[in-house]
């Protein structure tokens, strides 16, 4: 079999403690064999709320749909997913299918241990998602997974503080805002009494890797939706990096963010939002309605299991501001279910099995349940149609719904253009050079001119001069 390379998934990915070698075993032979079946393991997450509790019976389902085929389930947390399946690929003995998110793709391509389903899944499979979609499972010629869900990322608002503001919410859902207008309205959300704040303007979980997705999120809107332009140059050495880092500064040195963001974790986000420590909260997801409305509903009921201290929110979904003059480029998670090999060929047909179950999984009813509990909407059209059989979600802030729809107009698109071999050396400067530099920005150890110096020096040893945007 070909070995392709890959670029596009892995935010949310997943791994279980006790995964068995699955794979192969011998070259050209389907993987393990049960009772005369061929075996096709999935290691999955908690996607939502009841989705772990469903899989027995999804698996059921399929089992029965296809006599010759067992698919076996097994389940991991979100927290330690990623390292249990880089442990499980770095052995060879990798899952059959994996739900991470898009944006990892490109570092397991480099492991040569994805598989290429392109050949292997009906054409019907591929043609149920739209175009724009399916791209991000793509590199170059190859598909390497079919996507569960877009969930936007953005930040999201209490709305009586909002309106105490002053802040026209409902027209910032529908026509975006600028950096200066965002950094003036978080201003109003603060309360103090001398140095003591009682309440900050904005809070997004920078603690540990979350500061990847402050970063992350934020510089789509700054003239850098990827990491590469469409002349395959690196865009993060470019000088309009500097005045968005200042600007990122600013809402610390302004007093709307805490001068400690760099130690809030996504818990402590969460909880200053329900709590009423801040107007605004980020990252924000479409589900975070759902989270804030059930809590309110334990306030209500007096339940002792709702959140400490908290208080009665409605949560409004928001888009991130744009920076510099720039177009709204959303940050989209594409996540859904990779193919993977182990260190032997496996035969087409069990690859063919796998890409039926990957597309399974990803499709139809299980993705209309998923995407119902995330409230959003599903990006397949069998998913579509059973969502529509599917009892309405009660409660549902109708202007989330539109704000969301608007913002996933707007998600950056698939850079399925972008080699395996750049992808992997992006995220590398990522995780070695951005994350540690943007923790000590927010911590006030360096300035905006220092982060960038290092980040073009990584880049320039990565890529060379020439592959770097310099103007």
């Amino acid at each position: 079999m070909k070995k392709r390379k890959l670029s596009v998934l892995l935010a949310a990915a997943m791994i279980a403690g006790t995964l068995a070698g699955c794979g192969t075993t011998a070259k050209g032979t389907a993987a393990q064999q049960s009772n005369g079946k061929d075996i096709v393991k999935a290691l999955l997450p908690p996607v939502s709320a009841s989705y772990q509790d469903k899989l027995m019976e999804y698996a059921k389902e399929f089992n029965e749909a296809n006599p010759d085929v067992e698919l076996q389930i097994t389940t991991a947390s979100w927290e330690d997913i990623t390292e249990k399946l880089d442990v499980q690929v770095n052995a060879g003995s990798p899952p059959d299918i994996a739900f991470i998110g898009s944006n990892g793709v490109t570092k397991y391509l480099d492991t040569e241990m994805l598989v290429d389903i392109s050949q292997y899944a009906d054409k019907k499979m591929i043609e149920d998602y739209n175009a724009d979609i399916i791209n991000y499972f793509k590199n170059g010629d190859g598909l390497y997974g079919f996507p569960a869900y877009v969930e936007v990322q953005a930040i999201g608002g209490n709305k009586a503080m909002l309106e105490e503001a002053g802040i026209d919410w409902q027209g910032v859902q529908k026509n975006g805002w600028t950096y200066e207008e965002f950094r003036e309205a978080i201003k109003k959300g603060v309360v103090k009494n001398g140095d003591s704040y009682s309440r900050y303007g904005f809070v997004f979980a920078c603690s540990g890797v979350a500061a990847k997705d402050y970063f992350s999120i934020f510089v789509k809107n700054a003239g850098m939706p990827a990491a590469f332009d469409k002349d395959l140059k690196y865009t993060y050495t470019s000088s309009h990096m500097v005045p968005f880092l200042k600007d990122i500064r600013a809402l610390i040195d302004d007093g709307s963010m805490p001068k400690e963001l760099s130690s809030v974790d996504a818990g402590k986000r969460w909880n200053m939002f329900l709590t009423g420590q801040t107007m605004i909260t980020g990252k924000g997801l479409s589900v975070f309605e759902k989270s804030a409305t059930d809590n309110n509903k334990k306030l209500a009921a007096n339940d002792g299991s709702a959140v400490e201290g908290s208080q009665e929110v409605e949560y409004i979904v928001l888009p991130v501001p744009t920076f510099q003059g720039n177009n709204q480029q959303a940050q989209g998670a594409v996540d859904g279910y990779v193919c993977f090999r182990g260190k032997d060929e496996p035969s087409p047909d069990h690859l063919k099995n796998v890409a039926k179950a990957a597309y399974f999984l990803a499709s139809g009813k299980r993705a209309a349940e998923t995407c119902q509990e995330l409230y959003i909407s599903p990006v397949c059209k069998s998913g579509e149609e059973a969502f529509a059989s599917l009892p309405p979600m009660e409660g549902k802030n109708e202007n989330n719904t539109k704000a969301v729809k608007n913002l996933a107009s707007q998600v950056a698109e698939a850079r399925p253009d972008i080699p395996a071999d750049l992808g992997a050396k992006a995220i590398k400067i990522e995780e070695e050079v951005i994350l540690p530099k943007f923790q000590g920005l927010l911590a006030g150890e360096i300035t905006p001119e220092e982060m960038h110096e290092a980040i073009k020096k990584a880049a320039v040893e990565a890529f060379g001069e020439e592959g770097c945007v310099m103007d």
